[in-house]
């Protein structure tokens, strides 16, 4: 019923979870993904625009391991540490999905690590 993806040029995973999801042979859930190296392991902090790139690449990695790419999401939840990049988060975006856009949710919250974005989603296969 569950099948793990864990792409070889993803980042390691750093907790309990899995990158990815697929159930039911269609529907993949994306685990939040943030601006982490996939060579180095580590964050890449500092400008926003070059976090939300690597974390959009990093959730693009993992639909390519499961065979898919942006055009199969349907769910995309977006967390940010500030509201004010919410306008600069959407322009960067739009350069990953395309109409008709996933439903979205995004929330101001703290995140880990002093990152500034993270990003999950769900995949219809």
């Amino acid at each position: 019923m569950r099948q793990k993806i864990d792409p070889a040029d993803a980042p390691a995973v750093i907790g309990p979870f899995s990158h990815g999801i697929v159930a039911t042979g269609r529907m993949l859930f994306v685990s939040g993904q943030g601006p982490q190296d996939p060579e180095t392991k580590g964050f890449r902090l500092g400008n926003f625009e070059e976090e939300v790139r690597l974390t959009l690449d990093n959730v693009g990695r993992v639909l390519r391991g499961a065979g898919g790419d942006w055009s199969h999401v349907v769910r995309v939840g977006v967390y940010l540490a500030r509201k004010e990049d919410f306008a600069a988060f959407n322009t960067i975006y739009q350069d990953y999905v395309r109409e008709p856009f996933p439903a979205r949710t995004t929330i101001i919250c703290s995140l880990l690590a002093g990152i500034s974005v993270e990003v999950d989603c769900i995949a219809v296969l």
